[in-house]
């Protein structure tokens, strides 16, 4: 490996995983480069104890992570509402104090100009007047913007999320699992969930394969039965412990089945 003096030519850095093109040059030598060539990051090799290869894109370059692309941050119903309406009140804090800076120029040019008592020893025009008490009106106004608000719904969320981890009735005790808020940022949706989409194995169910019966030479065998051949009475399950080879998660009840064995 010290003495490989070859390279390779290939294409630029892209997010097609089942694409490349490429050629490796070795001892006057050319040799095409294809997708079966390539071993993407995160591969594992089966049936095969070692292969030597060349690092050919790396870090942020490989197909990889330019398929991964960036997360964009999840927002409630609630959180687009209130984002709403502090932009709605800025822009109402702005007409506001725009209109109480204009009302004040007004006065100053009709009123305050010629007032000898209200004169403050600055020769201001009133138009410099009002753009002076427009960012007063915006600072005495401020407290329109509910600011906080945002931090009374982060602790409202905070504590909702320990409500969740501690209700009993979402306890799982057969594993031992309770429920568990990953995020705080969702908790409100759970309220507003209307229908939910799920595959035969997915998050939300499991695929359990159970040994219901089986029939050999014609007969059937699996029903529930006891000795006096009554089906569907309750008894226990076929002890199958003489048997190393059976396995133990089998729920079998029909003991017809051993004594005809």
């Amino acid at each position: 490996l010290t003495a490989f003096d070859g390279f390779i030519e290939c294409e630029e850095p892209n997010n097609r995983l089942d694409k490349f093109t490429g050629t490796l040059f070795w001892r006057n030598t050319s040799f095409p480069l294809d997708a079966d060539k390539i071993l993407l990051r995160g591969c594992v090799i089966r049936n095969t104890d070692f292969c030597h290869g060349l690092v050919i894109f790396a870090g942020a370059d490989t197909k990889i992570m330019k398929n991964s692309g960036k997360t964009r941050f999840k927002r409630t119903k609630i959180d687009y509402l209130m984002n709403y309406m502090v932009y709605t009140i800025f822009v109402v804090l702005i007409l506001v104090s725009a209109g109480l800076a204009i009302g004040h120029a007004y006065w100053e040019a009709q009123v305050g100009n010629y007032s000898w008592y209200l004169y403050d020893g600055e020769d201001y025009t009133p138009s410099y007047r009002g753009f002076l008490n427009f960012w007063g009106y915006i600072i005495i106004l401020n407290t329109m913007v509910p600011i906080s608000l945002y931090v009374s719904v982060e602790v409202i969320r905070l504590g909702q999320s320990y409500f969740i981890n501690w209700d009993l009735q979402m306890y799982y005790p057969e594993k031992d699992t309770p429920a568990k808020a990953r995020t705080t940022t969702l908790n409100e949706q759970l309220g507003q969930i209307h229908y939910i989409f799920s595959d035969k194995t997915g998050t939300l169910t499991q695929n359990i394969m159970t040994f219901k019966k089986c029939c050999i030479n014609g007969q059937i065998y699996g029903d529930h039965r006891d000795a006096s051949q009554n089906s569907h009475s309750k008894i226990e399950q076929v002890d199958f412990s003489w048997n190393p080879f059976a396995d133990g998660k089998l729920a079998f009840h029909d003991h017809y089945l051993i004594e005809q064995i």
